[in-house]
């Protein structure tokens, strides 16, 4: 069980080499995190240029990933294999062609919206879910031929279901969790993730507390009896994790993500339960050396030792091979 691939589809940490240090002692083998929320193109240039000096400095410890591959050489040098991705299409602007720029520059994930509409899609704290606009059955289109992930976490149902369907590649729905088991406005459906699931796409199971049965003071038995359950409704090939950590980040980093420079005022969405400021992590997960937790929690659960190497990371590998290639 500890030589099992591990792949985190989702974290904002504040970037230090304590984190990246507790990757490499938690046996993390690859994660995807985000480059953007707001940022104009320019400005996630400027953020690539951050991490190609922690590449640099911090070599022994992390390094940039581009396919399948990377993964098992991760795994093979006691490093962790770093993926790009945006939560919002905020840096391709109005231009399609930035996208295929995007991807030369390394970004393998994108979501076609974070909360509001945007010009590709809804999002899921709009009143009103216009689902996939022109523009964005051109995008989907772009990110197909080249490889780039459609990420609809942040997107609302009518959008995501019909990103499901424009989409020649399965999708992934990189951090949330079912609505069933609580119900946020970020979590899906039963209908989506049915959707997501016949279509070979995948979700990454979320630890952020607002997405959270019980939120902070959920436990890990109801976190992996939810895991074990979404497996028995949709089966385990399309499970895996994306915990949305933003560990050590300040409050005003959570007010950036959700208010950008659209808005002068707080706004989470109506129905939202969020509130001002990060909340605390369960304390059975609060950084990347906590996913041995899990794998215990899943076999407690009543996984069997097969079911958790694909839920801790073996699924991912699949898909990030069929979209990214070897």
């Amino acid at each position: 069980m500890n030589k099992i691939i591990i792949i985190d589809c989702l974290q904002y940490s504040k970037w230090t080499r304590k984190i990246f240090q507790q990757m490499n002692d938690g046996g993390v083998h690859a994660v995807h995190v985000t480059i953007s929320y707001h940022e104009t193109f320019r400005e996630m240039v400027h953020n690539l240029e951050q991490w190609n000096r922690w590449f640099e400095e911090y070599s022994e410890l992390i390094f940039l990933g581009k396919t399948s591959n990377d993964i098992l050489r991760a795994r093979k040098e006691n490093k962790t294999a770093i993926f790009f991705g945006f939560q919002n299409p905020s840096p391709i602007e109005e231009d399609l062609g930035l996208i295929e720029i995007c991807y030369s520059l390394g970004i393998r994930f994108m979501q076609l919206s974070y909360n509001n509409q945007s010009l590709f899609a809804s999002g899921c704290y709009e009143k009103n879910d216009r689902g996939i606009t022109r523009f964005g059955q051109q995008l989907i289109s772009e990110m197909n031929r080249l490889g780039i992930v459609i990420d609809m976490s942040h997107s609302g149902e009518q959008s995501t279901l019909e990103a499901i369907e424009i989409s020649t590649k399965p999708i992934a729905i990189t951090h949330a969790n079912p609505s069933w088991w609580h119900s946020a406005l970020r979590n899906k459906s039963d209908t989506v993730l049915k959707k997501l699931a016949n279509s070979k796409g995948m979700l990454g199971f979320s630890l952020y507390p607002h997405h959270l049965h019980k939120g902070s003071d959920c436990s890990i038995n109801s976190f992996c009896r939810m895991i074990v359950e979404a497996a028995s409704r949709y089966g385990i090939d399309c499970l895996g994790i994306g915990s949305d950590l933003c560990q050590d980040q300040d409050d005003s980093i959570v007010e950036w993500m959700r208010n950008g420079r659209w808005t002068k005022v707080i706004d989470f969405g109506e129905g939202s339960v969020d509130g001002p400021g990060f909340p605390d992590q369960p304390k059975w997960f609060c950084d990347n050396r906590d996913f041995e937790n899990i794998k215990k929690g899943l076999i407690s659960a009543g996984f069997t030792e097969v079911d958790v190497a694909a839920v801790m990371g073996g699924n991912w590998l699949r898909f990030f091979e069929e979209s990214f290639g070897q």
